[in-house]
């Protein structure tokens, strides 16, 4: 191991200034003659800008008579008061008016190539470059590694620190130095007076764009390595991008005028000086050197990860795709922000309009009205949500087929499926002119390529979490910030770590004498369904929510903390309202809860809605939530996704949630805040191995397992043939009259024939004969959307289902097999077990999602069970069974349905076998697992092998249970 010394820090400084002064055209100001032409008290370089507005505006020179020493302390104190008001970003793009100039520009931006001028313009700035500089009036002997100034202005200074020098600092040190010797009392330091400060060191490097003491606070601007964290080894110093491309004269120009923006909260008057993180600059700039190479017509997908900034990555985006140029013509007449979100549809229109700060190119539509005449106006860039998006196709459809656009999707797999995809395409394409010369082939073709992407737009899609449908559709990603590496960037939480099981345990017991009999899988589902709904299981669980709240997390990030309460539906979301509240009253706390649900809901006798149980309209929840005294939220298919309370550190979870649900919902607590260090997870309906089974797809970049097979449809169509519902001509007759737009009296004797016939079937073949439509209209509504080429027989089944399928009654024979079960049994007893603890971990992979599912759904035959054996059975499985080491037997039972679909041929025999089949494997992968937990839990394999009631019940959950996810995944991924 060699000597350290500091010589390797100022190695790296002279590195940095040589390549900036050899191979960026900089000026080198050595640090003795900085020290005379900087002025301490206006933080201005006086030689270098003097001298580029006497060469650049003589005339303008003269008039603030800069020659002089009055002339000269003027313009500083006026340029000293704009910085402090607007900030250098402002006066670099604006220039300042400083009587008796209208506009003394201090920075030439303006690189356009029908004014060759501007080349000769922009060349005239003075990009310099100093060292060891003495910044600080209060204290001389402070000085700074680097600072980079344009035309005597500051605008970013530098840190250096070296992992082989004799100290062996590194960045965090650099940090610590901005935080402890840098104060925002010197003018160099004044917020907005710099666009950003960086710490930096060999191998990593963050920045700050606002010094502020021990509450400064850092941001890697790394490039990430293996998906996570960090900077790749190259051939040169790891961090080198920094210089050699982020200080590229013209990149830096760009990052000024393009990218940094002063935002200022209405609310709070606070202000935030905006610059890009490396995975922003990264998505912006990649994308728009695409669409300048490509042109129009191209979908992208942007898998980053919450806390990835995305609302101000597709600010950054509309902006530079509205002004983007390809063989001098502007590439797109319009950008359109799609958001499935009221909230965020303002969020990202308030952050366009910061930026543009010119209403006459940015509107916001509220209304399909509004956005139709936006779009014909010419607004250069409109945001709306994905409900107002598909308007009517023939009212404005032809009329937009000329223009360009580029279309900014925001959770992509929520606003780019089916019909909802179909109507946005023919939208924007006007592929479809309803006129009387068109033939009813010609009609059904436009039809079929207005449901591909259109020619005349761009399609641009960001997800954190991207379905197998949205994979398809947009293709592999094309830019990742994954979830692992904002974790580890410190951007977000891990919000599975500290994450805790809570176990219910209930008996029951039969009320009456009778013993009928019931559908037992189904009454299972009740029974539990009904005792959680019970007073006593409620109030426990409450009791041990509000108590955790009181002993845990009510000190959290500063005692600030707050939780939100995931319910299972509305009535119990009211339940635990009432609860949770009458118990913190007790408490002394003067804490409360806020109830979150839509519409109306009648409870006990009586029609409650959110505003009415709160007090508040249902707009207010997020403002009041922010108040200290509200401490919970709790919740019902609401602020389940895309709501952001950085506060929000603990949820309570009493809802089974799978897959991207599972996602979205826990994510609500990674958003970081000052002093939150952590985040709690307390579930009692989950298991940890199906979060962590959840999670793992969405970790690092997620990849399609398969694509759709486009031959599945006619495998449908076949077996729907076969049902005999309809003829041919039927269906041709019926296209006919709706494509041109008839009287529903000429179409309907069509549809009632049909549905007739359908009647007549049993009902197995009515179960899939409805299911078969529906699968039909679900895929081809998604394939339309991708494949190069249509078939007009599915787009005529597509338009005769669509009539056909609400007029299909409901298969016969689907009778309440429970019926009264709930009247027979009541609650015994109820406890609830603490688990331990634990952080679940990732793998450290690629994830994986399959695609869409198109087969036919099949009727299934209800399992009849005497009431005595389901209660039997109900209490076997939730606690009446004596073992020895119960908590062991819970847990290898719990493991048992992962370590079963482990089976590679068990898997595929799920993804492609009948029922029968799938039992065949399955019963083979349990014995396996079975014999692999023998020696850990011979308690199990006794009661296994010698209780037939329990080995029965063992071999038909776990197949219950692997069918059912079998089936959760498809159903997420369609």
């Amino acid at each position: 191991m060699g000597i350290r010394t500091n010589k390797f820090e100022d190695e790296l400084e002279k590195n940095i200034i040589e390549y900036l002064e050899h191979s960026q055209g900089y000026e080198y100001i050595k640090p003795s003659e900085m020290k005379s032409s900087y002025n301490k008290k206006y933080g201005i370089d006086e030689v270098r800008l003097l001298r580029f507005i006497k060469e650049t505006q003589l005339e303008k020179y003269e008039k603030l008579k800069l020659d002089t020493e009055t002339g000269k302390t003027n313009f500083f104190r006026r340029l000293s008061d704009i910085i402090r008001k607007d900030g250098v970003v402002s006066v670099l793009k604006n220039g300042i008016k400083c009587y008796p100039v209208e506009n003394a520009i201090l920075f030439y931006h303006a690189l356009d190539k029908k004014r060759p001028a501007s080349f000769d313009e922009f060349n005239s700035n003075i990009f310099a470059v100093t060292n060891q500089f003495t910044y600080s009036e209060s204290n001389p002997a402070l000085e700074l590694d680097l600072c980079i100034f344009i035309n005597g202005l500051p605008i970013i200074t530098m840190e250096l620190k070296s992992r082989a020098s004799s100290t062996g600092w590194t960045y965090k040190d650099a940090e610590e130095q901005y935080k402890n010797e840098r104060s925002n009392k010197d003018k160099l330091f004044e917020f907005k007076k710099c666009i950003a400060h960086f710490a930096v060191d060999e191998n990593m490097i963050s920045f700050t764009t606002k010094i502020d003491g021990k509450d400064t606070k850092f941001m890697p601007f790394n490039k990430g390595v293996n998906g996570g964290a960090g900077n790749p080894v190259n051939d040169g110093t790891m961090t080198d991008y920094l210089w050699k491309y982020f200080l590229d004269k013209e990149t830096l120009t760009s990052l000024i005028v393009d990218f940094c923006n002063v935002v200022k909260d209405k609310e709070s008057k606070k202000e935030t000086l905006i610059f890009p993180r490396f995975h922003q600059h990264r998505v912006v700039t990649r994308l728009l050197a695409d669409v300048l190479e490509k042109g129009v017509g191209q979908k992208y997908l942007i898998q980053h990860s919450a806390g990835s900034g995305k609302s101000n990555s597709i600010t950054w985006l509309a902006y530079r795709l509205v002004t983007a140029e390809r063989n001098d013509k502007k590439v797109f007449d319009s950008v359109i922000v799609v958001t499935d979100r009221k909230v965020l549809d303002s969020q990202i229109s308030k952050n366009i309009r910061n930026f543009l700060d010119v209403s006459s190119i940015v509107g916001r539509a509220g209304s399909s009205k509004e956005l139709k005449e936006m779009l014909s106006d010419g607004k250069k860039i409109i945001t709306t949500t994905v409900q107002k998006f598909p308007y009517i196709l023939k009212d404005i459809g032809t009329t937009l087929k000329d223009n360009n656009f580029a279309v900014i999707i925001d959770e992509a797999h929520s606003s780019q499926s089916g019909k909802a995809a179909a109507s946005l395409n023919m939208s924007i394409s006007g592929k479809v002119d309803f006129n009387e010369d068109f033939e009813v082939e010609d009609l059904l073709s436009a039809l079929i390529e207005a449901k591909t992407m259109p020619k005349n737009a761009s399609f641009f899609a960001f997800t954190a979490t991207p379905k197998a449908r949205t994979i398809e559709m947009f293709g592999s990603a094309f830019d990742v910030y994954s979830m692992k590496q904002a974790i580890e960037e410190g951007f977000i939480l891990d919000v599975l770590k500290n994450y805790t099981q809570y176990q219910n345990y209930y008996k029951i017991y039969k009320t009456i004498e009778d013993n009928p009999e019931f559908d037992s899988k189904k009454a299972k589902r009740k029974i539990r369904s009904y005792v959680e709904g019970q007073e006593f299981p409620i109030r426990q669980k409450a009791e041990e929510i509000v108590n955790h709240f009181i002993n845990n997390t009510k000190n959290k990030i500063n005692g600030k903390a707050k939780a939100m309460v995931v319910t299972s539906s509305i009535l119990r979301a009211i339940d635990y309202y009432y609860a949770i509240n009458d118990i913190l009253k007790n408490t002394k706390t003067g804490y409360k809860a806020i109830v979150a649900f839509s519409g109306e809901k009648e409870y006990k006798g009586k029609k409650l809605t959110e505003s009415s149980i709160n007090g508040f309209s249902d707009k207010e929840t997020p403002i009041e939530f922010k108040k200290d005294e509200y401490k919970f939220l709790i919740v019902a298919d609401k602020y389940q996704t895309g709501y952001d309370e950085p506060l929000l550190h603990t949820m309570y979870v009493d809802k089974v949630l799978n897959s991207v649900k599972a996602v979205q919902t826990l994510s609500r607590l990674n958003r970081s805040a000052k002093n939150k260090i952590d985040t709690c997870v307390i579930d009692f309906a989950n298991d940890p191995e199906d979060i962590e089974k959840s999670f793992q797809p969405y970790y690092k970049e997620t990849k399609l397992e398969k694509t759709t097979d486009p031959n599945k449809i006619y495998n449908i169509l076949s077996d729907l043939d076969s049902k005999y519902v309809y003829e041919e001509d039927e269906v041709n007759r019926y296209v006919e009259l709706f494509l041109d737009d008839s009287e529903r009296y000429l179409s309907d004797p069509i549809l009632d024939k049909c549905v007739e016939r359908y009647k007549e079937l049993d009902e197995e073949d009515q179960v899939e004969f409805k299911s078969g439509v529906k699968s039909f209209l679900r895929t081809y509504n998604f394939l339309a959307s991708i494949l190069p080429i249509g078939q007009v027989e599915w787009e005529r089944k597509s338009i005769f289902f669509q009539g056909l399928i609400y007029r299909l009654p409901t298969p016969k024979g689907n009778d309440d097999l429970t019926a009264g079960i709930l009247e027979s049994i009541d609650l015994e007893s109820y406890r609830l077990e603490k688990r331990n603890a634990v952080d679940i971990i990732l793998e450290n992979e690629d994830g994986q999602v399959a695609n869409i599912d198109t087969g036919i759904g099949r009727k299934s035959e209800p399992e009849m069970d005497l009431l005595e054996k389901i209660v039997a059975n109900f209490n076997d499985i939730f606690g009446n069974i004596e073992w020895q080491d119960k908590d062991n037997v819970e847990r290898q039972i719990r493991e048992l349905p992962n370590m079963v679909m482990k089976n590679e041929r068990l898997k595929n025999a799920l993804k492609n076998s009948d029922v029968e089949n799938v039992k065949k494997e399955y019963g083979v992968a349990l014995d396996k697992a079975l014999r692999s937990i023998i020696k850990d839990n011979m308690d199990l394999f006794v009661q296994y092998t010698n209780n037939d009631n329990f080995s029965s019940w063992l071999k038909k959950s776990i197949f219950e249970e692997i069918l059912e996810r079998s089936k959760n995944m498809q159903e997420e991924n369609k």
